[in-house]
């Protein structure tokens, strides 16, 4: 039985996510939207459509008038406006009109660029989300926020754009290969620290069957990561205020991302960023010694970095002054009272960066000490 939530936009419903083992049931929600006599178009990377690309399409044919598949280059690298240039042209040639949909089958990259282009073709047209990484079923299909990068920058254009479905096959995590998988649990040990201490401890002692994939275990793992997502979404879903917090780990992490040219996962950065961050929390007695160290720590068992060689602590502070995060010209950083409660401070100091920087920076002076 595939477990439904049901999130509200405006205080009104908006989209179900719904969590199952398997895609037999998406067709028929689709026929819940009303697909019958609309174009439907899946886009996909290289590396999902070779997984599901084509059982997806087959499941999409009869429900529609219509159903093609636009495939482009796996990679953060190709999550550019030149790949929505030539989807909007691949829209365009199959004569898609406002009316048609589109359906992110794959991660967060896919989820986010083909949100992108739904907001802007036309003006707008309808999208579903079908992720297939536990990054983006534990954290970015949800929510609306859609974008590509810039010059580098991550998701610098953007726009908010609501799903009409997200559709989760869970048994697709047993198909990732280990590092995608634990570079996604970064996202849900995100979710846990900055709104729900007992599921903190909840992935401490579930920690062997997480890394095994034990499916009932991962279900319950991602269910309570859509149930955080959904409530701070609902609370702030254009990002005003406590939706912020979604960003823990992420003021340093995507600075890393840049500096290290995409050789890292999203997840390994906000790893690095979200230890930077509870650093920088502990510096300000907020979070005690052991508190810092265990949180650390709580990354090692799940093959995510805690410290990183090649970058330089200054060049990483001038690209996080470049982020889209900036208020007022101050970083927003997004740190921890206690384990289970963020909060958002604009007063953290360049040098205070500097130190948590230099904190998970290993250097060859450190492999020679």
């Amino acid at each position: 039985m595939a477990e439904r939530l049901s999130v509200s936009y405006q205080k009104r419903p908006c989209y179900d996510i719904v969590l199952s083992k398997t895609f037999a049931d998406f067709p028929e929600e689709l026929k819940e939207l009303g697909t019958e006599g609309r174009r439907l178009c899946i886009v996909t990377d290289s590396n999902v459509d070779a997984l599901y690309g084509e059982e997806v399409l087959k499941l999409l044919l009869g429900n529609c008038l219509k159903a093609v598949k636009y495939v482009f280059a796996a990679g953060e690298e190709h999550k550019t406006l030149d790949t929505v240039k030539d989807v909007y042209s691949f829209l365009i040639r199959e004569g898609f009109d406002r009316k048609d949909m589109m359906v992110a089958l794959g991660g967060g990259v896919v989820g986010d660029l083909t949100g992108y282009t739904a907001a802007t073709y036309l003006r707008g047209i309808d999208f579903v989300q079908i992720p297939t990484t536990l990054l983006s079923q534990a954290d970015s299909s949800i929510g609306g926020k859609t974008g590509v990068d810039f010059d580098g920058y991550k998701n610098m254009v953007g726009a908010f754009k609501m799903p009409r479905l997200v559709y989760m096959n869970l048994s697709v995590l047993s198909s990732l290969e280990d590092r995608q998988f634990f570079s996604g649990f970064a996202e849900v040990m995100k979710s846990a620290l900055i709104r729900d201490a007992s599921f903190y401890e909840w992935l401490i002692e579930n920690m062997y069957e997480i890394c095994e994939k034990d499916m009932a275990v991962l279900e319950e793992m991602v269910l309570r990561c859509c149930k955080i997502k959904k409530l701070v979404v609902e609370k702030d879903p254009t990002e005003q205020g406590d939706r912020a917090l979604l960003n823990l780990g992420h003021t340093v992490g995507h600075a890393i991302e840049k500096a290290k040219n995409f050789e890292l996962y999203h997840g390994e950065c906000v790893a690095l960023g979200t230890v930077a961050a509870a650093y920088i929390s502990w510096k300000k007695e907020l979070l005690s010694m052991e508190e810092y160290y265990e949180i650390r720590d709580m990354f090692v068992p799940f093959y995510l970095p805690i410290s990183v060689d090649g970058i330089d602590p200054e060049e990483i502070l001038r690209i996080m002054k470049s982020d889209k995060k900036m208020s007022a010209g101050k970083i927003r950083f997004i740190l921890l009272k206690k384990i289970g409660k963020a909060f958002i401070d604009t007063t953290v100091t360049d040098e205070e960066i500097l130190a948590a920087i230099k904190e998970i920076h290993f250097s060859d002076e450190d492999a020679h000490a």
